[in-house]
């Protein structure tokens, strides 16, 4: 017999119909997952691992295998063209939507899902904003006197930007303030080298946008803290580290993600207590500030910290799962996931403790060869021999040929391997990946003791030049 649910507590959700206790409790309700990359394909696996077995049904820009194997009704589409997603919600009878990428959020999937009485779990147009737009974000945090924020400027036209330049003294960044794909960002010393080349970027972002943010350089080491949030409560998951750097040793472009790894204390080793301590008390006070200002945000709030000499900054806020984050996270969520979703759409987050076993996880993403510039596409790539009881494969961009799994040219899948250490878990991910044969490569480094000690080693030697330990 399933455990009751918050349907059956009569607790009804504020923006959906309210499902009598028979049909969320004695028959499979449907779940509509909108998106169809590898972040999707974790966010089904938990999905299935839910006591309630709800139906999955698919929305997406393509078809994902691994999603495509959980699904009972896949819709490939063009676009995320919200009254599009809304009618295949409602042909499918979907009961509660999950989005997974950016893009349906921007655009305002979200609120006509919610006009046509499907509970969602994501922020609606406006509450993304902390996403979508930067400059909201930085004036959000400067209002709220919130001191996570480097020094910055929003600047709306050429004299202020030219007035902020000559008063900071500073390597700096330029930030567009709308979505650019995690390809926008340009940093001195990585992306241009003098105040003059980053002048003219931050101008041709100006003339396209209307404003542009730019703000000091940051200095020390990144990491991802996502919240679930019904819109007045938060509950943390464990921290993560990307790896965005194309190549081992940092360097090479940015990417999506090389891949991630997380500790089994839900810490990471060059960070202290008071940086997560600082980095959640971020989360809910953020989420505290849209309401105030009228926006319920439900859904995934993932901030992009920087551990620095003196505390953590915030880098940028994501208005849903990281991808590869989110793999790091819900491969060790222990709690019944539809039953958080159900508490984030209902506003009874406080009322469900999320658990997540502890464990390390490392993951790290096969991509073709050439990627990002110049990737292969439509050859051949064979996962047969990697052993699934080792680690767990999550698909990315890969499509389902007569022969087997080909390539599409961007980040195509996903190992996730388990462990007691950080070191175990890589040691897993690196002997399944040599098992797999194709024009594929990956960052070796990811996970590693070396890496790792290095991370370290350098966050300390950054605080004791402050005294912060």
């Amino acid at each position: 017999q399933r455990k009751s649910c918050s349907r059956s507590k009569g607790i009804a959700s504020k923006n959906a119909r309210a499902l009598s206790p028979c049909t969320w409790c004695e028959t499979s309700m449907k779940v509509l997952i909108i998106g169809s990359g590898a972040r999707e394909h974790a966010i089904a696996d938990a999905c299935g691992r839910s006591e309630s077995r709800p139906k999955l049904v698919i929305y997406g820009l393509s078809r994902n295998p691994g999603l495509a194997s959980t699904a009972s009704q896949y819709e490939v589409a063009d676009s995320f063209e919200p009254s599009r997603v809304v009618a295949f919600a409602q042909k499918t009878g979907a009961e509660m939507a999950i989005v997974g990428p950016e893009a349906p959020l921007a655009i305002g999937v979200v609120d006509e899902l919610l006009k046509a009485g499907i509970a969602t779990v994501g922020p609606t147009q406006a509450a993304a904003r902390i996403e979508t737009s930067k400059s909201f974000t930085r004036e959000l945090l400067q209002e709220e006197d919130l001191p996570v924020y480097p020094t910055f400027a929003v600047v709306t036209d050429e004299r202020g930007l030219d007035k902020w330049l000559s008063q900071y003294d500073g390597e700096f960044v330029v930030k567009p303030d709308g979505l650019t794909g995690g390809k926008g960002v340009k940093v001195q010393g990585d992306h241009f080298s003098t105040k003059e080349e980053g002048r003219t970027y931050a101008l041709k972002c100006l003339h396209k946008d209307g404003r542009v943010v730019v703000e000091e350089k940051l200095i020390g080491q990144e990491f991802s803290l996502m919240s679930f949030s019904d819109g007045t409560h938060a509950s943390h998951m464990p921290v993560v580290q990307d790896n965005k750097r194309l190549r081992s040793g940092d360097q090479g472009p940015n990417t999506g993600g090389m891949g991630s790894v997380s500790d089994a204390n839900h810490s990471l080793p060059f960070l202290s207590p008071r940086d997560i301590e600082q980095a959640q008390k971020t989360n809910e006070q953020v989420i505290q500030a849209l309401k105030a200002r009228g926006l319920e945000y439900k859904g995934i709030l993932y901030g992009n910290f920087m551990a620095v000499s003196d505390g953590i900054r915030l880098v940028e806020y994501n208005a849903r799962f990281g991808d590869p984050e989110v793999m790091n996270v819900l491969s060790i969520l222990e709690s019944d996931f539809i039953e958080i979703c159900q508490a984030v759409v209902d506003g009874t987050l406080d009322m469900v403790t999320p658990r997540f076993a502890s464990e390390a996880v490392v993951c790290k993403y096969l991509i073709p060869e050439g990627y990002p510039e110049n990737p292969v596409k439509n050859k051949k790539i064979d996962l047969n021999k990697v052993d699934t009881r080792q680690v767990s494969i999550y698909y990315g961009a890969v499509e389902e040929g007569n022969r087997g799994l080909y390539l599409t040219g961007s980040r195509a899948v996903a190992l996730v391997g388990k462990g007691r250490t950080i070191a175990e878990a890589e040691k897993l991910v690196e002997e399944e990946i040599a098992k797999v044969t194709g024009p594929v490569t990956h960052r070796a480094d990811i996970g590693t003791a070396a890496l790792t000690e290095k991370r370290t080693a350098a966050m300390q030697e950054l605080r004791q030049t402050v005294g912060v330990a």
